[in-house]
């Protein structure tokens, strides 16, 4: 199943997987990864299910908050470790 979904998301985990350099990959990193995208998506969540105005000018932080959360679910499930190292800034050390 796994793999399934690493195919049909391969556009995006290949920007963040390529490279040779250097990283540094924590496990903690993962997990605050998947925390984040799940509060990201929770909140994106919740303001397109309760709030309701009359312009669609709500719409812009739905997009926003669960692109965010999205990248970072999909990243922290399903990328390797240098996808994780590169989401934080961890280049060579």
């Amino acid at each position: 199943m796994k793999e399934k979904l690493r195919t049909l998301f391969a556009p995006i985990l290949n920007k963040f997987e390529s490279g040779t350099e250097e990283f540094a990959y924590e496990a903690s990193h993962r997990t605050i990864l998947i925390v984040m995208g799940c509060l990201f998506s929770g909140l994106a969540a919740y303001v397109a299910t309760y709030i309701h105005a009359d312009n669609l000018d709500y719409l812009l932080p739905v997009f926003i908050f669960g692109g965010v959360g999205l990248i970072s679910l999909l990243i922290g499930l399903l990328g390797n470790d240098r996808a994780v190292a590169k989401i934080w800034g961890s280049g060579k050390k």
